[in-house]
């Protein structure tokens, strides 16, 4: 008999909880929690929504009939620690130590938190895992670089889905992903746009403190400068400044949300202000891909289009005028992180991939 696994897998975003259970790699039920900037208005610090979200996960699965004891294994998105490599990590008290400590703040980093806590709460601990973290670093010493020697650009972005979704891509055209050079534009609650040279992502912009086109709550390349006269000016706190770099900047600085659908129903209304701003990320976007096929040499196999704002079609289109001249351009609308991080886990538990230790 097949032996059968029972997998729950946990993908907090910026403004969603994702929840999943896999028998193997099949989904036997999936939830989409969308998260109101109102209702995260209420925390300072994304690790003080753990109980928040604890809760909301421990609501579904009592309101689905899913047991804890009857998991085999609960795997999280990767936070944000220290530059590593590809992977799955099992989860240890030094992960989350640092997880605790991290002066970073990404959702993902209660992915971590959440997957250890509920494995402890079925008691199967050591059955808590992470999978293709944002702090995956392949950069190249050119892209690391900057004109400060005080500062270096740090790899920080979605590698789990844009990993994901190259090698669905490869094997779509029957190649290896180590073979092609890909571009690859995660759009959601924030936005990178990595170059895949032959199976490493070589440049990325940092898609959480500043680097890179504005999204729904992030605010992207900002002038340095003025970004300094802000910061001396007395009016803000640092971590004001810095919500204003992540969390409360981009289109929930200037239209007071982070839901694209409510950004849609803006713009359907007459509202030019929210045009303008529509237009101006995808036009940021365009940009930042040209910047990619300028690393890759002009030798790029394909240019995928991903997360959840490629399912708006008016929206892809609007960057695929700007880039139609470089690559075919391919779309793949949501995340595969689930689907990701269930694989990875499967073949982890099956002994097929290195279960690695942090």
């Amino acid at each position: 008999m097949k032996n059968i696994k029972k997998i729950f897998v946990i993908n907090p975003g910026s403004t969603s909880t994702k929840i999943g259970l896999y028998t193997n790699t099949e989904s036997i039920f999936q939830k989409n929690i969308h998260h109101s900037s109102e209702e995260l208005s209420l925390f300072n610090h994304i690790n003080e929504q753990f109980d928040f979200r604890k809760k909301i996960i421990l609501d579904e699965l009592k309101n689905n009939q899913i047991e804890l004891d009857q998991i085999d294994a609960i795997i999280g998105r990767g936070g944000i620690l220290k530059p590593m490599p590809s992977g799955i990590y099992r989860i240890n008290e030094k992960m989350i130590f640092d997880i605790n400590h991290s002066t970073l703040e990404h959702a993902s980093n209660l992915g971590i938190l959440l997957a250890y806590e509920l494995s402890t709460l079925s008691g199967n601990s050591e059955n808590a895992f992470m999978a293709d973290p944002p702090c995956v670093d392949e950069m190249s010493d050119l892209a690391r670089t900057t004109g400060i020697p005080d500062i270096s650009r740090i790899s920080l972005f979605h590698a789990l889905n844009q990993r994901a979704v190259a090698f669905r891509y490869a094997q779509s055209i029957h190649a290896k992903y180590q073979d092609i050079n890909l571009i690859v534009a995660h759009l959601g609650g924030g936005i990178s746009i990595g170059a895949h040279q032959k199976g490493k992502v070589i440049d990325v912009n940092n898609a959480l403190n500043g680097d890179g086109p504005f999204t729904p709550e992030r605010a992207g390349s900002i002038p340095a400068g003025q970004l300094v006269e802000l910061c001396f000016s007395e009016k803000f706190s640092r971590e004001e400044i810095l919500h204003k770099l992540t969390g409360k900047g981009g289109l929930t600085a200037y239209l007071g949300t982070n839901d694209f659908k409510e950004v849609k129903k803006m713009i359907d209304s007459g509202n030019k202000k929210a045009l303008h701003l529509y237009q101006t990320m995808a036009y940021q976007i365009a940009k930042e891909i040209g910047a990619m096929a300028t690393v890759l040499s002009g030798i790029v196999d394909g240019i995928i289009l991903t997360g959840g704002l490629a399912f708006d079609k008016d929206f892809t289109e609007l960057i695929s005028e700007q880039i139609k001249f470089i690559a075919p351009i391919i779309i793949y609308p949501g995340e595969n992180e689930m689907d990701a991080l269930a694989l990875n886990c499967l073949n982890a538990l099956n002994g097929e991939l290195e279960i690695k230790e942090f």
